[in-house]
């Protein structure tokens, strides 16, 4: 199991957003997790990756306990997932291999030849090889997000955790992204995407975890069928889905 959840608490310093966390990812898994906005969906992928504070009877990650871990070892557990922001978070003033090779001195690839030979093989599996040389200026928002992915597999990640991945992005480059994210899961890297979007539930399924009154629910029956149309009940209940917490 690479993230196990008992009872665990979701907090900001000021509240508790969710209190009856349950949920499990293993291997080879595409999750989805969906809620109305404020309803804590970003901050409990955000308690995943230790930039929350984590409680509950059980919190672990990649068989690290996130309610016992020391501040020093966020580093190291980082390493073994890969984080996929909405906003891409790309420096803006260096270009794409730039910015890759970037992420690879901070984790200790010391060999020049081998970080480049890294980013040239990340970046063909994302599709963005010949935009070696571009600036992020240069590119469009979904070029930037393939790079943003690509970023993401850098260390061969167990776990890629990704927060409104298709957020800034039109219907078309959005299905785009889930299949490139998909192509990565078939491939044995588990993958949760933190979304607003609900159509790419349907044409690209998965497993689905709801954020509703205080509680995180699996619904993936409810959700997820790719071939009877959501409900007029489910549809009220996520119009007002929004891409931010």
């Amino acid at each position: 199991m690479l993230i196990e959840l008992s009872n665990a608490i979701v907090s900001l310093p000021e509240r508790d957003l969710l209190t009856e966390v349950n949920m499990h990812v293993s291997q080879g898994e595409f999750v989805y997790i969906i809620g109305k906005v404020g309803s804590g969906k970003s901050s409990l992928l955000k308690t995943l990756y230790a930039e929350l504070p984590a409680d509950g009877d059980k919190v672990e990650v990649l068989s690290c306990d996130l309610i016992r871990l020391k501040r020093k070892h966020i580093p190291a557990l980082r390493r073994r997932m890969g984080i996929v922001f909405q906003d891409y978070q790309l420096l803006r003033d260096r270009t794409v291999a730039d910015n890759l090779d970037f992420v690879l001195r901070a984790t200790g690839w010391k060999k020049r030849a081998a970080r480049e030979e890294r980013i040239q093989k990340v970046l063909q599996q994302v599709g963005m090889a010949d935009r070696l040389q571009a600036y992020p200026h240069e590119l469009s928002g979904g070029e930037q997000q393939r790079v943003a992915i690509a970023r993401a597999l850098l260390n061969e990640p167990e776990i890629i955790l990704a927060d409104e991945p298709t957020g800034n992005l039109d219907r078309e480059t959005s299905d785009h992204i889930i299949a490139l994210l998909r192509s990565v899961c078939d491939q044995g890297t588990a993958v949760v995407v933190v979304t607003h979007n609900l159509s790419i539930l349907q044409s690209h399924p998965g497993i689905v975890y709801l954020c509703k009154d205080g509680r995180v629910s699996e619904v993936t029956e409810q959700y997820n069928n790719p071939i009877v149309p959501l409900s007029d009940d489910v549809e009220q209940e996520v119009i007002s889905i929004d891409a931010k917490e």
